[in-house]
């Protein structure tokens, strides 16, 4: 900060002070004379960005700059603000800075604004890690109906994952403030910023892709494919643009797309007549590594079985320009929440 304030022209004096966190006071006053005005920074260091811990510094900030005159600005330093953290800065007319280069800063006519696109390499690995498979199981059933309170328990059975598992989902969550907790359990108070977040970080589930070619069309493929959805003798969904067309129709296309085991594939192989392409494909299989998505599949008509709206969602919105405009219209249909 230091650095960056005297950069500014009409900033005639300034002095820093430390001052221990145990003290009443804040970790850091700047006092600052700006034509011949004097004002008082008063910052806070926190450990941690992330909305709930940054919402916690700000009452304190709030209480801090009582004691040093109208003329001191609260100012929130952190290792790095999220856009929601920063949000909350402001909302509390609080100043802020991170070490990723995100700073605003507003007093005595002094006005200092920038934003990085940038994260942090830390902050990745946490979002990548809340998104992983076996933690996405959670998410999905929280999405479905994201007003339901959760025991942690319940949930880290309903998943099929560790306790510990969940109870770091969990953390993640809270910290962020896409979940509360009440005395009834966790639910999720901000389910559009999770899976905005879900969206941006999303990556395809794991497995093996196969491209086919099916000599059917028309009714006969529709209810081939029926009758391999019914079989059962394995894992098989409708994904993509084709579970799309039963959740939310928008784009046709005249490629089948299909999640499966290795049973499951085996089967859509005989109802569909499947032969190997190299080009000309108008069925494509995924044999996923992770059984997640499977978990939580919905039928949207009888013997049709397709991936849940949050998880066709996901997919859409991968699947480039086509696909993103296919999944703004499911979430506008499917995913529209009250909490």
């Amino acid at each position: 900060m230091h650095a960056l304030l005297q950069r500014v022209p009409v900033i005639e004096h300034l002095e820093f002070a430390a001052t221990p966190s145990s003290e009443r006071g804040a970790d850091v006053v700047a006092d600052v004379c700006v034509q011949g005005r004097r004002h008082t920074l008063v910052c806070l260091v926190s450990t941690s960005g992330q909305p709930r811990h940054v919402r916690t510094a700000l009452l304190q900030l709030r209480h801090r700059v009582a004691y040093h005159g109208e003329n001191a600005t609260p100012v929130l330093i952190a290792p790095y603000l999220s856009a929601a953290a920063q949000a909350l800065c402001r909302e509390h007319d609080a100043g802020f800075l991170d070490l990723e280069g995100n700073v605003h800063l507003l007093f005595g006519g002094v006005f200092i604004e920038r934003t990085v696109a940038s994260k942090p390499a830390a902050e990745r690995r946490d979002l990548r890690s809340l998104f992983k498979p076996k933690s996405a199981r959670m998410l999905r059933i929280m999405l479905r109906d994201p007003g339901r309170p959760w025991r942690v328990a319940a949930l880290a059975e309903a998943a099929g994952i560790s306790l510990g598992h969940a109870s770091n989902v969990r953390a993640g969550l809270l910290d962020r403030e896409w979940a509360k907790v009440s005395r009834d359990g966790l639910s999720l108070s901000d389910p559009d910023a999770l899976l905005d977040a879900w969206r941006d970080a999303y990556e395809a589930p794991a497995g093996k892709r196969h491209g086919f070619y099916t000599p059917l069309h028309g009714s006969a493929l529709a209810h081939a494919v029926r009758d391999a959805l019914r079989a059962r003798s394995g894992l098989l969904t409708l994904a993509s643009f084709s579970a799309a067309q039963w959740l939310a129709p928008y784009a046709r296309t005249a490629t089948q797309y299909f999640y499966a085991d290795e049973p499951g594939l085996e089967q859509l192989r005989s109802a569909l007549k499947l032969s190997p392409a190299l080009k000309g494909e108008n069925a494509v299989v995924m044999t996923l590594e992770d059984p997640g998505p499977f978990r939580d599949t919905v039928e949207p008509a009888p013997g049709v079985v397709c991936t849940s709206p949050v998880q066709t969602y996901l997919d859409l919105a991968v699947a480039g320009e086509r696909g993103r405009e296919a999944a703004d219209h499911l979430r506008r249909h499917q995913l529209n929440w009250q909490t």
